[in-house]
């Protein structure tokens, strides 16, 4: 049998380590024929998500403790080689996501047929929809609750989830306001759309929030912390939402210790709530959110923005988490297997 057909590749956590890099090694997995209920997936691209790979390495994720070994990766799109008895619902060919951990940065994935979704494409616009469009529109409409017309200020909007939270709030008929970092990045949010772009680097958000938008924020998406937070949150509306979905600014692991007023002093007077996010807890919200996206994106009505810079293959893989780590990477970032 040639050689090709005996293993694939896979990155697999060996070590605890200070980056993914140093965390992980390469292997080769052994093939076999996929058991009763199991599907053999043939990966074609794989979303990186390096601020969760970070912590994974360093094993800093409270709510996962990994034995090692351990695969990694957690999203993958790809077509279906093979299938194991009593699957129903799937044929060799369909194009196919994965969601699971351990599943994404792989070659080749054999697991549970319920691990997969039937998906319109196996393509790299398709698996951020089923990943990153779901976690946006979760995060607005149902942790958010947004309202139609509503104002909406959105951190790392450039990113891979800001970008669409941008587009779907703009759909709802809100006032968007994208935070930002550069003007390569400003520029792409003014083309979709955006209302008003907050280059961090060169303006004061918050004071920029207080000049320009007195009534204050309905709704505000985070994902970074620090000083953006405390602009998003000194600036809500009576009744705001914030939403927490994450803390990139965190990532050293020694969170920034605050001395100030409790954040009862800004929430209490106007009504305001801060909202945790995580979409690993939505999973019954997932499939109809999904069949959502799909439908926007085949209208034409939201798009995908892929970083421009190419990644190949399993080895290419940490350097995309470097990449996205390196706060210059735009939309969504992507290795095509």
């Amino acid at each position: 049998m040639p050689e090709a057909l005996v293993t694939s590749r896979a990155i697999q956590l060996v070590r605890f380590a200070a980056s993914f890099r140093e965390a992980i090694d390469i292997v080769h997995v052994p093939a076999r024929a996929p058991m009763a209920g199991e599907l053999q997936v043939r990966n074609r691209f794989c979303g990186i998500n390096g601020i969760f790979d970070t912590q994974i390495a360093r094993d800093a994720v409270d709510y996962i403790k990994l034995p090692l070994p351990s695969f990694t990766g957690v999203e993958a799109i790809g077509t279906v080689e093979a299938i194991g008895d009593g699957v129903e619902g799937f044929s060799i060919g369909d194009p196919v996501a994965t969601t699971r951990f351990g599943g994404g940065y792989r070659e080749l994935g054999i697991a549970p047929a319920s691990a997969f979704v039937r998906v319109p494409a196996a393509t790299a616009d398709i698996l951020t929809l089923v990943t990153t469009g779901v976690s946006a529109l979760l995060a607005l409409e149902h942790i958010g609750e947004v309202r139609d017309g509503e104002t909406v200020a959105i951190s790392a909007a450039a990113g891979g989830l800001g970008h669409l939270l941008v587009q779907l709030a703009l759909l709802r008929g809100c006032t968007v306001i994208a935070v930002c970092g550069g003007g390569r990045k400003a520029d792409m949010l003014r083309r979709l759309g955006a209302h008003r772009v907050v280059d961090y680097r060169s303006e004061n958000l918050s004071a920029v929030l207080q000049a320009e938008y007195p009534a204050g924020l309905n709704v505000a998406l985070d994902s970074v912390s620090g000083g953006i937070f405390d602009a998003f949150l000194t600036n809500m509306a009576p009744h705001g939402r914030l939403v927490v979905s994450g803390a990139a600014q965190d990532l050293d692991g020694k969170p920034e210790i605050v001395s100030a007023p409790r954040i009862a002093h800004s929430i209490y007077y106007k009504g305001v709530s801060v909202r945790g996010f995580m979409n690993g807890l939505l999973g019954d919200l997932h499939p109809a959110a999904r069949e959502r996206l799909f439908k926007l994106y085949a209208d034409g009505l939201i798009e995908v923005v892929r970083d421009d810079r190419p990644f190949h293959g399993i080895d290419a893989i940490p350097d995309a988490v470097e990449w996205l780590l390196s706060g210059k990477s735009m939309g969504k970032v992507l290795v095509d297997l």
